[in-house]
């Protein structure tokens, strides 16, 4: 979707690795999804990961981000799938909108109303409304459909490439140089943005401790792939400077007099819209839903239908919402305001994996001394589901205090409690890496540094940053060996971290401006409404000696977590899960 816009007016054909970039960034913060999907599976996903981690605060507003993220998403992926419809007939339905309903120029919005994009979202939402079985055949169909496609998009493309459109006669192979291709970056960035659906609906797999980290890596390692090689060929085919923004594969192959090929194309693309499309659509109830079974969200969109096991409420509201940005917005504002919310939200994620696995686990739920009988509170919603981490008895250091042996070594830190030095060590961490992309994003440009001065300030940044991460590694880690769990900890996530923030620094201020103003919107809703009615908040408090949560599904974190059912859905069967 972002591949014509960003070739033409970012990154030339350096396109190519402005995705290799963001697949890295990708796949760096897709091991923090798929450690949490396979530990805490559960609707949710980053809401859900942040609360575990970071408390209802936090949570709340990343659940409110992602909220935009998958609203933008669609209304972005519907204005594409009408470009690319509209293409395919001369862009017929274009002119007739401009002709009869009008046309303006205001930033922000589109040219014309896209009454054909807030239509496919309409009906998209009618088909998930009708149940994960529907949805998920109509995605499957779609999907084979796009990858047969896209081997004939590789194939020929190859065989009509021109090398001399890579030449310094078209401006070159990277003609915005750096910059340029991590400008791209941080736009193309939402590309791959599909792998957060699977930890999302992780609570619906059948084995997610296995499939979700195996579905990850497959799904991401071949979106990388189609990219960059459907990247090389649509540059190598029309010189960049001259690719349709709206259609760029579709118009490659008209222009080179291969109409039926360019319709083959567009039909392609649209089948694997209408895939994201859906499992967008598909997610964004499911947040909601987790949000208001807490009740930190409007309690209507708590609500299951008893047929379809679906979040039909907020689905139709939400659908409802996405069609209308999608019939205004413009495209390219669309898809950089979705990037800052999706590398933020990876950011987050990356942050609590560091947290977790810094905390106590949890002891084993056999009843015992601690564990009197069996739990009889229905739990309603993952708020109820936080429970107390008790303390194993057992010689080995707990998770948050100095390995033994480096405390002949490190010995002053080993007088604080436990957690404490890594608390301080990730608060140095987090601030380093903004530091360091400032410095690298505007200490040419914006600040106007001196070169010994930008090159002091790098070095004395990146001193910090890889001190606090030797601080970080002293301490003792969690290890299961029966769940997959990310190498390298803390310097994996600390690095997906570090690229986040330069690629969101990468992105517009008015970006950031509309952002802050969501986010407003995010903190009126959470301290109008959400605090009063959190589940958290109104349940009993625990005991004097609390002092780590984590979710206790059915005895610890590792278990299958239970269903989760609102109270005015209380089934009358055997509890299952949501659809």
């Amino acid at each position: 979707m972002p591949r014509g816009a960003v070739a033409k007016d970012v990154a030339g054909p350096a396109v190519l690795l402005s995705f290799g970039v963001a697949a890295v960034a990708s796949l760096l913060a897709a091991l923090c999804y798929a450690e949490f999907g396979a530990r805490v599976p559960r609707t949710g996903s980053a809401y859900l990961f942040t609360y575990v981690s970071m408390g209802e605060l936090w949570a709340f507003l990343i659940g409110w981000n992602v909220l935009l993220e998958y609203i933008i998403g669609g209304a972005a992926v519907a204005r594409a799938w009408s470009g690319y419809l509209d293409s395919m007939f001369s862009h017929s339905v274009r002119n007739f909108t401009e002709t009869h309903v009008g046309s303006w120029q205001v930033p922000l919005l589109g040219h014309y109303p896209d009454f054909l994009a807030a239509g496919i979202i309409l009906l998209a939402s009618a088909f998930v409304s009708c149940g994960a079985r529907v949805s998920s055949w109509l995605n499957h169909t779609f999907s084979a459909i796009s990858l047969l496609v896209i081997l004939f998009i590789v194939i020929l493309g190859f065989i009509l490439a021109q090398p001399h459109n890579w030449s310094a006669e078209e401006g070159g192979f990277a003609p915005f140089g750096f910059s340029g291709v991590m400008a791209g970056t941080a736009s193309c960035f939402y590309a791959f943005v599909g792998f957060d659906v699977i930890a999302a609906s992780s609570e619906e797999a059948q084995n997610p401790r296995q499939s979700v980290p195996l579905a990850i890596a497959i799904s991401l390692a071949i979106a990388a792939g189609a990219y960059i090689l459907v990247s090389t060929v649509l540059t190598l085919m029309v010189p960049w400077h001259s690719l349709d923004p709206d259609s760029a594969l579709a118009d490659a192959f008209y222009r080179r007099g291969y109409r039926w090929a360019g319709f083959i194309v567009a039909a392609g693309s649209i089948c694997a819209m209408n895939t994201v499309l859906l499992s967008l659509l598909f997610s964004l109830p499911r947040i909601v839903y987790a949000m208001a079974a807490d009740g930190l969200f409007f309690q209507v969109f708590a609500r299951v239908h008893p047929r379809t096991q679906v979040p039909v409420a907020g689905t139709l509201a939400f659908g409802l919402l996405t069609a209308f940005l999608a019939l205004l917005l413009d495209l390219e504002s669309l898809v950089q305001f979705l990037s800052l919310g999706t590398l933020l939200a990876y950011t987050f994620v990356a942050t609590s994996i560091i947290v977790l696995r810094f905390q106590k686990s949890s002891p084993p739920s056999s009843p015992g001394p601690a564990s009197p009988g069996p739990l009889t509170k229905q739990h309603s919603s993952f708020s109820d589901h936080l429970q107390l981490v008790g303390t194993t008895h057992t010689s080995l250091p707990e998770p948050g205090e100095l390995q033994p042996a480096l405390r002949p070594y490190l010995g002053f830190l080993d007088g604080y409690s436990p957690g404490a030095v890594v608390t301080w060590a990730l608060g140095v961490m987090l601030a380093s890496a903004i530091t360091i992309g400032c410095v690298l994003v505007f200490g040419n440009s914006t600040l106007h540094l001196p070169h010994w001065g930008y090159i002091l300030l790098l070095l004395l940044t990146s001193v910090v940053f890889l001190l606090s991460l030797l601080v970080l590694g002293a301490h003792q880690q969690q290890y299961r060996e029966d769940l997959f769990q990310i190498p390298m900890v803390p310097l994996i996530p600390a690095l997906s971290i570090l690229l986040n923030i330069c690629l969101m620094l990468k992105l517009s201020y008015l970006t950031w401006v509309r952002f802050s103003i969501w986010l407003l919107m995010g903190l009126a809703v959470y301290f109008g409404y959400g605090i009063r009615h959190s589940k958290e908040n109104q349940r009993e408090l625990p005991g004097p000696n609390s002092t780590h949560y984590v979710v206790f599904p059915r005895g610890s974190l590792e278990e299958t977590v239970q269903a989760v059912q609102p109270p005015s859905q209380a089934p009358a069967q055997d509890p299952g899960h949501m659809e």
